[in-house]
């Protein structure tokens, strides 16, 4: 460690020199528009009064076979019974294809695997749509992508209405009244509360998608003053950035009554057992969404059922959802392509850019059994930097030393302008999908601005030459720089995620980019979980990352574009201190980021977003890769699916679309059904009844 310590002091003292030949060779230079692609549908821009609005109807109906088959046998209350007071109404003037008829299913083919269903404790379900169908959250954004610009905020869900105190500071938030978990048991403010006190606010737990208390704003609490009522106290002045924070998936409450009992506070148990007491083989786990899991096969198939107790109808009182179940093969999420595209599945998200061409060829075929309808290029690639150097991750003697590196800015520059991004791209899918992203936000979104946007286009010499200002030349002559003064050779460990061919190949590209400017990379290829766990622990130096809702609507996520608290940054968290050892610019990321939660002026909100573009990016905060768009492969006989849904903005598609008012036209109906005219059965039963 000593030698290490005494070789980037000697690196300090180059600082100098290396400024000096910055100031010599201007390295910025114009960025370039991403190409014209005649594919990119655009969606039909509505209020949010025309998506949906609570309110009681005169009568309501169901599928013939429940009413026969287990309401008239006294094995299930009349549907009026179990819909809540005021249920939540769609609009049948902002269905495609109107009013929808029952069953059939869609079938998701997907490359994860269900670690149970205790998505509160952390557990993920497997991905590919499957918590988005079970889970629901005090908001929703996923429909937002068709919702007007200057009318743009969350939807309500289970909280149907909320207003603001006079000053600004509280919130409070009207939940459904009468609404039922998919088991019959009434949903209300305890089950909230719960997933708040025991799950947000308890250190050791790790909800699934990375609710924190900062998530919420430092400070923020919330209490219970009715059954139906909560209030949210926050520091700030009217702070609406959080409504998107109450939607998928930071605030989407479990079901208390079943997960109380295993919680370590309520139980003998330890946080390890509460996470896993619900693995992939318990069924009919409560859910409030609109199917439930009703089987499971290791390898296989998770099968879910809709949920007869589904708070949601369409304007002719029909309860939803239209679709009476779901498949997720479990598979690879390559093979999800292929199977859509083949019409064996119905569903994917074409996210691989690697197989658009032949997608594209297949679906402009009159056979094709599924059409593609790209989106916005909201798919972006980055090369993360861990830029902790005071023990997040515990680093051994060469991980501190690459960490101390990445805090360098000549560094990150160096790293930034050796990769050809152009051919990065080029090396994914040639044509006009791809992008050159130089990090930060995406090019087309609402707060992204070009002018504010600093780019370093690739220039090898320039980089050689930045790392030889700070003191790294190959002392030994084996082609790989050494630290400064004698020490041993740069070696960096790149993680990347194995689930996925494009983030190994763009992976590979890095390595092979590094090479000519003398640092070894070795890669880490990890599969999605492993990968995840030691991104959380910060066991990496260099991470290639599939960017999420942060950069694209900025508005959901937000505390995610910088460290504003101990465990918000994707690569730069809280050492072993308890700090965050901020680099000056980071502060002001952090401070910019703060100013824009705590204010709702649009204009002012733009603003912010520029200084954040250009001081992320002349920082090379991280190192943009590409930047591309994702396609939505649906199978042709499905009705209702919007005009321009992406398969990724403020949600995933499988949400963007509202799956839940998703049909099949009678006639085009299939016999694909796996427990046709079955409910799912008792919490922890064998499956369906």
């Amino acid at each position: 460690m000593k030698k290490h310590a005494y070789a980037l002091g000697g690196a300090g003292l180059m600082l100098g020199i290396s400024l000096l030949a910055v100031q010599a060779q201007d390295l910025t230079g114009e960025l370039p528009d991403p190409p014209e692609f005649s594919a990119q549908s655009e969606p039909n821009f509505v209020s949010v009064s025309d998506i949906q609005e609570y309110k009681a109807l005169p009568e309501y109906h169901e599928p013939d076979w429940v009413t026969a088959k287990y309401v008239e046998a006294g094995t299930l209350p009349p549907v009026a019974e179990r819909l809540p007071k005021e249920p939540l109404v769609f609009k049948t003037g902002d269905m495609p294809d109107g009013i929808g008829v029952y069953g059939d299913v869609m079938r998701h083919v997907i490359g994860g695997r269900p670690e149970g269903w205790n998505y509160t404790a952390g557990q993920n379900q497997g991905w590919g749509g499957i918590d988005i169908g079970l889970s629901e959250c005090l908001t929703r954004t996923g429909p937002l992508f068709e919702v007007k610009a200057d009318e743009l905020e969350p939807l309500p869900n289970l909280a149907k209405s909320w207003e603001w105190s006079e000053d600004g500071h509280e919130l409070t938030m009207h939940l459904i009244e009468g609404a039922k978990w998919s088991d019959g048991d009434p949903f209300d403010a305890d089950d909230v509360m719960f997933y708040w006190n025991d799950a947000i606010m308890d250190s050791n737990v790790s909800p699934l998608n990375g609710g924190t208390p900062e998530t919420f704003g430092v400070g923020t609490t919330l209490e219970a003053l009715d059954p139906y009522t909560i209030k949210w106290t926050f520091k700030e002045v009217r702070p609406t950035q959080y409504l998107y924070a109450m939607a998928y998936g930071t605030f989407c409450p479990g079901p208390s009554h079943i997960l109380k009992p295993q919680h370590p506070k309520y139980s003998d148990n330890t946080y390890e057992q509460f996470k896993n007491a619900f693995p992939p083989e318990y069924m009919n786990m409560p859910v409030m969404g609109a199917w439930v899991p009703v089987e499971y096969r290791p390898d296989d198939i998770v099968v879910m059922r809709r949920n007869p107790y589904y708070w949601k109808v369409d304007e002719n009182g029909n309860q939803l959802p239209y679709l009476n179940e779901m498949h997720y093969r479990l598979s690879t999420w390559a093979d999800r392509d292929v199977q859509a595209v083949a019409g064996s599945g119905d569903f994917s998200n074409l996210e691989q850019a690697e197989s658009y061409v032949e997608a594209l060829k297949r679906s402009a075929e009159d056979s094709a059994p599924a059409r593609l309808q790209f989106g916005a290029r909201t798919i972006g690639y980055a090369l993360e930097f861990n830029l902790s150097a005071n023990g997040w991750g515990e680093p051994d003697a060469r991980g501190q030393a690459i960490h101390e590196l990445n805090r360098n800015l000549d560094f990150r520059k160096a790293v930034s302008i050796a990769i050809d991004r152009q051919r990065l791209g080029d090396s994914l899918v040639r044509g006009p999908f791809t992008a050159i992203y130089p990090g930060g936000l995406y090019a087309g979104t609402a707060f992204y601005d070009k002018a504010s946007t600093v780019y370093y286009p690739y220039n090898l010499d320039a980089a050689n030459a930045l790392l030889d200002g700070i003191g790294l030349i190959d002392t030994d002559g084996n082609g790989v720089r050494n630290l400064p003064d004698g020490g041993a050779d740069v070696e960096i460990t790149l993680l990347a995620n194995t689930d996925y061919a494009t983030d190994t190949n763009l992976a590979e590209g890095v390595i092979a980019m590094m090479e000519p400017l003398g640092l070894r990379v070795i890669a880490n290829f990890q599969q999605g979980t492993s990968r995840d766990d030691m991104q959380q622990a910060g066991q990496f130096d260099w991470h290639v990352r599939r960017q999420g809702a942060e950069m694209v609507s900025v508005v959901q996520g937000t505390t995610f574009l910088a460290p504003t608290g101990p465990q918000t940054s994707y690569f730069h968290r809280a050492g072993t201190d308890g700090t965050v050892d901020t680099l000056p610019f980071e502060q002001e990321l952090v401070d910019t980021v703060n100013a824009f939660v705590a204010t709702s002026d649009n204009a002012e909100r733009a603003e912010l977003m520029k200084t954040f573009q250009h001081v992320f990016t002349e920082n090379v905060y991280s190192v943009g890769l590409t930047q591309y768009p994702g396609a939505l492969i649906i199978n042709k006989r499905f009705a209702n699916i919007p005009a321009g849904a992406p398969i990724f903005m403020f949600n995933w598609a499988e949400d963007n679309i509202i799956r839940e008012r998703v049909y099949v036209p009678e006639d085009k109906q299939g016999d694909y059904e796996l427990h046709p005219e079955t409910l799912p059965g008792a919490p922890g039963g064998a499956g369906p009844v």
